[in-house]
């Protein structure tokens, strides 16, 4: 496909994708992935500006939803957040990764990667979809949130201990990183609440947010790094601003809008044009067991556990614990461009992580939506 008609068939997809999100009363997050898939297999191909602009996208939904996470909830649910994210992350690593060195005969490395890549938990799609159904506000949603960071805290560290080798590029990630998030946490009142910057046609705000968040990404590219965690702690940290006043509740809110737009289609439209459908079928019974087995160490890591501390939404919480995109992706992009992975474990990762953002989100949106009063109630208005 002609790359000048990439943008236009872009923004169709994303306003079609829309209008069937609508439509089925699905999270727009699973058809954007969906459309994106069948594109990319029928010749369209990410630009360089798309994938930017994806990556972009996943790192401000990280960001978003840090801001959503009420750390006064979080340390009284410390202890349920803790379990539930750190046997997401535990079981399906350790399940896959012996799977595909024992049985599959992949050699160690790529057996860890593939560990990595399917022990994670979309913040983006479990953010995404939270919002769109109003629980980011109630109790369930930011116990959900928690604990998927916690899982992507595990993934992380664990592609950082076993791969990553530091580099003085790394200490500068790092250094900057915290340089950012704690002068933008005593800082970032001044220019949220100034009164010559509020509420402008020009939003200096928002634009302010963006660079915090491109620091991110350039040292982070710069030190083989990844912003999610320091985008996630940024906006867990300055939570407390969007939430003082109406005036930066309703920041928020325009922030949402504009991500939600146009710039985090693009990061679930990409997703899905990554795989492929050839590479899939040429080995569908690796990823059908994959895929299960991905699905069956997250439902023993996660639905006991939120059996026990969230009985109105055990069985919803375990399907958006089940969801893969962000750090699977880019840990099957680290294997493959490392050389530990060759072209079809790539693909057959990267279409068993898409397959799980779509997958469990559809089946919990369709017959798991949580319909308890004391599930969808904010917790800052009466609980």
């Amino acid at each position: 496909m002609h790359a000048d008609v990439a943008p236009l068939v872009v923004g169709i997809l994303i306003f079609i994708s829309s209008l069937i999100s609508l439509k089925l009363g699905l999270s727009v997050a699973i058809i954007e992935i969906t459309l994106g898939a069948v594109a990319g297999n029928l010749g369209l191909e990410a630009q360089p500006w798309m994938n930017y602009l994806a990556t972009f996208g996943g790192i401000l939904l990280t960001f978003l939803a840090g801001t959503e996470i009420d750390t006064q909830l979080m340390r009284a649910k410390f202890k349920e957040s803790f379990l539930i994210g750190a046997l997401s992350f535990l079981l399906p690593f350790a399940g896959v990764a012996a799977f595909t060195y024992y049985v599959s005969g992949w050699d160690l490395n790529a057996s860890l990667i593939a560990g990595i890549a399917l022990s994670t938990t979309s913040l983006a799609v479990v953010y995404a979809v939270l919002v769109e159904t109003g629980l980011n506000k109630s109790e369930l949603g930011k116990i959900i949130m928690a604990s998927t960071f916690i899982t992507d805290m595990g993934t992380a560290l664990a592609l950082s201990i076993i791969f990553i080798k530091p580099t003085l590029y790394t200490a500068a990630f790092l250094a900057v990183s915290v340089i950012v998030i704690v002068g933008a946490v005593g800082f970032s009142h001044r220019v949220l609440e100034h009164p010559r910057l509020r509420n402008k046609v020009i939003e200096p705000e928002i634009k302010y947010i963006f660079v915090l968040l491109l620091i991110f990404i350039y040292f982070a590219n710069l030190g083989d790094g990844h912003a999610v965690l320091p985008a996630f702690l940024l906006g867990l940290l300055m939570s407390k601003h969007f939430t003082e006043s109406s005036t930066t509740k309703e920041l928020r809110n325009r922030l949402r809008t504009v991500a939600y737009a146009v710039i985090t289609p693009l990061f679930f439209l990409v997703g899905g044009i990554k795989i492929s459908f050839t590479l899939i079928a040429s080995a569908l019974g690796l990823f059908l067991v994959l895929f299960a087995l991905k699905m069956l160490t997250k439902f023993i890591g996660v639905y006991f556990l939120a059996k026990r501390y969230l009985p109105h939404g055990s069985m919803y919480t375990t399907l958006l614990m089940s969801t893969g995109l962000t750090f699977g992706t880019i840990a099957s992009v680290f294997g493959f461009n490392t050389g530990y992975l060759n072209q079809i474990q790539y693909s057959v990762l990267v279409g068993v992580v898409i397959a799980s953002a779509v997958i469990p989100t559809f089946v919990a949106q369709r017959w798991f939506m949580p319909v308890h009063s004391e599930d969808i109630v904010d917790v800052n208005n009466g609980r």
